[in-house]
């Protein structure tokens, strides 16, 4: 028997995972700060299992939200029965999703990882607007157009909760998040997870040595829509409404870009990428129009300056901090970050004043515009955000090459150490 000491940095992470989960609730204290934070668990669940199929995988899904949708449905209808449904406590019910997602998984994934790559795709691509479809066919099971709604309120109190209040709700999707996020990491850990991964990168090779890739795919996407169904069940009890859009394309859709815009190479990037999406989606949105056209252009960018997503820049500047050389790289970075938050603020600006001149005029040309008061017809406010959008594009350039020349020659320490370490 030998010894195995404990992976302190992996217990610090899970760790701090777990109390920033409780924490939360205690730092964004106002206005709708629980019911977005429940939002963000709820997508955190959804993007961790998609990106078991998308990034371990290499399964291109366009059809992730029937699982989670249909799990819902589940839910709903469990949480209003007056059978064996109601003896179920409102804390179990998202495994009641997770099985049912769990079930059309083995019933939809025999088919959909027949195939690989692109008919891999279209197909779920098909299947999502089946069942999209069939949920305005079946109006008696999905409640047509206004859905089906719940009272996640029900039964005796149990240690005083009800799951009225909403921090109560909050805890509930917390915990299962945590318990959900360690069941799909420990998945990458097993034999299946590590295979998977072989079958992404070589299906070929994985045949030769003697696996059936279909039946891995297969599996992994079982285990994906157990998780899906989970995060379901939560968006259920949380909104206590379940409609034709949880089945969407839409809405499988979104899940791909949040988990792209995070990191699909990376098991965290999904978190990152719930966090992103709930702030174009929810928090933006409430302040202007054009939030999609802010997340398509942050998604544009993203893929062009790192198509790995936000979960790879962080990593990045944390191995140059690991080997104690960020000193030399802060300076520039800064320039190029004042640069680019300075030409954000030109082209918000340019946006704004155009969608009011051209969707609001109706109520006037003035509009409030970073708390000044702004006539989107007069030519003064458009000349300065040309000069706005002029300096940070001077600073852009002054900054630029001295950052790529310092992030290059600090790249090529840490790999000639790297090797040199190895040899």
């Amino acid at each position: 028997m030998t010894y195995s000491p404990l992976n302190l940095g992996r217990l610090l992470v899970w760790g701090g995972f777990a109390l920033i989960l409780l924490i939360a609730p205690l730092i964004f204290t106002k206005g709708a700060s629980l019911s977005i934070l429940s939002l963000i668990g709820t997508l955190m669940i959804f993007g961790l299992s998609y990106n078991m199929l998308l990034g371990q995988g290499g399964m291109l899904s366009f059809g992730h939200a029937v699982y989670s949708g249909l799990g819902a449905f589940f839910v709903v209808h469990t949480m209003n029965s007056t059978g064996i449904g109601a003896a179920i406590p409102i804390t179990l019910m998202p495994l009641v999703g997770g099985l049912a997602g769990m079930f059309f998984g083995v019933l939809f994934g025999y088919v959909t990882t027949k195939k690989a790559g692109t008919t891999f795709a279209m197909i779920t691509l098909g299947l999502v607007e089946l069942v999209f479809a069939s949920s305005l066919m079946f109006p008696g099971f999905f409640g047509g157009e206004g859905g089906v709604t719940t009272n996640r309120v029900r039964g005796d109190a149990f240690f005083g909760i009800t799951y009225g209040p909403q921090i109560q709700v909050y805890y509930l999707i917390a915990a299962w998040l945590f318990v959900s996020t360690i069941a799909m990491f420990a998945f990458t850990q097993t034999p299946l997870g590590r295979i998977v991964n072989a079958v992404r990168d070589n299906p070929e090779r994985v045949e030769f040595i003697g696996y059936n890739t279909q039946w891995v795919r297969y599996l992994t996407l079982i285990l994906s829509a157990f998780f899906a169904g989970i995060s379901g069940a939560l968006g259920t009890i949380n909104f206590e409404i379940v409609s034709a859009e949880n089945v969407s394309a839409i809405r499988s859709g979104a899940v791909l870009l949040f988990v792209f815009i995070g990191g699909i190479g990376f098991f965290f990037g999904p978190l990152l990428g719930a966090v992103v999406g709930v702030f174009f989606s929810v928090m933006l949105s409430d302040h202007t129009p054009a939030w999609q056209l802010y997340l398509g252009l942050f998604f544009i960018l993203l893929v062009r300056f790192a198509p790995a997503g936000l979960a790879s820049l962080i990593l990045m500047l944390v191995r140059v901090a690991s080997f104690g050389k960020f000193g030399r790289i802060w300076k520039p970075l800064t320039g190029v970050c004042v640069a680019a938050i300075v030409g954000l603020a030109g082209f918000v600006a340019a946006v704004e004043m155009l969608y009011h001149l051209t969707l609001n005029a109706a109520n006037g040309t003035v509009m409030s515009l970073f708390g000044q008061q702004v006539d989107t017809k007069a030519a003064m406010p458009w000349l300065m955000v040309l000069v706005v959008l002029m300096v940070s594009y001077g600073l852009y350039r002054l900054f630029k090459p001295v950052y790529y020349a310092a992030w290059s020659e600090v790249n090529a320490e840490i790999t000639a150490k790297l090797r040199g370490s190895m040899a």
